[in-house]
């Protein structure tokens, strides 16, 4: 069945950390995160973290948790299996979830934890940088600025969550205006999630590749990175190509008249006519 992005459980979470490099060291000061369904907040889940060592001068001077502070919150090996339990069955999403995600699972990995097999993960950061191209930065200050969001970010796990469920709720607005209501197209243009996301890719490719064996046009729903719209094409598909590790569909393009390139990853929809 075809689930509409709003009947669909999320978790915006964010951490705050003694430095950026997990791999050396670093870990997770503070995490919280906040659940949303049909655009209503759920729970809450908030935990200051004592990570077993110095938060860096850099670190203070951004987010201002001092060691102090720390000393008497739980370490991480009991925060996280309770942050575990609280996602299941939720899509995790984060503003820049790629950094946060790497320290998630540096920690995991510390103390033989591991994330839920049949998690997904979403970007809003990726969000941003797709919906609006043509803004000269996405960090999250910058984009709830333009937003005319009163609320400034604070470098504070839970503040920032609050913050970037505003930035979400309007980036969502503009997916409906734009017609992006089904959760697969949703996943597919916004997901990290790397064996999902492959899933999706192959069942297109060997949909493309079927309608040239054929011989036969596709209709196809188009999202173009460059303009952020969100197109539907009719196409005599070509051939696949592959540059740069990304995919793309090559065909005569009947609404341009002309022979066009498609990134496969921007295809939201094929259908053989």
């Amino acid at each position: 069945m075809v689930k509409h992005i709003n009947e669909v459980e999320y978790t915006i979470f964010d951490t705050e950390t003694t430095g950026l490099e997990p791999q050396f060291g670093d870990r997770i000061i503070e995490i919280a995160a906040i659940k949303l369904k049909n655009n209503a907040q759920r729970e809450t889940f908030h935990s200051l973290v004592n990570p077993q060592r110095k938060v860096s001068a850099v670190a203070y001077q951004i987010n201002h948790i001092s060691d102090e502070m720390l000393k008497l919150a739980p370490t991480i090996e009991k925060v996280l299996p309770r942050f575990l339990e609280f996602i299941k069955g939720s899509v995790l999403c984060s503003y820049n979830a790629g950094f946060d995600l790497g320290f998630i699972k540096n920690e995991a990995k510390l103390f033989n934890l591991y994330l839920p097999d049949d998690l997904i993960v979403v970007d809003i950061l990726t969000m941003a940088r797709k919906l609006l191209p043509n803004i000269e930065r996405h960090s999250l200050w910058f984009v709830s600025s333009i937003m005319d969001i009163k609320a400034t970010q604070q470098h504070r796990a839970l503040s920032d969550v609050e913050l970037t469920i505003q930035v979400f709720d309007k980036l969502n607005v503009m997916l409906k205006n734009k017609g992006l209501t089904d959760f697969a197209q949703f996943i597919n243009l916004f997901s990290l999630t790397s064996g999902l996301s492959s899933r999706i890719m192959d069942e297109k490719i060997a949909e493309i590749q079927q309608a040239i064996d054929l011989g036969v046009k596709l209709k196809i729903k188009y999202f173009s990175r460059s303009e952020a719209e969100v197109t539907e094409r009719l196409v005599t598909p070509k051939e696949i190509t592959q540059e740069r590790n990304r995919e793309y569909l090559v065909g005569y393009c009947h609404l341009r008249g002309e022979e066009r390139t498609f990134r496969i990853d921007g295809i939201l929809h094929i259908e053989v006519v």
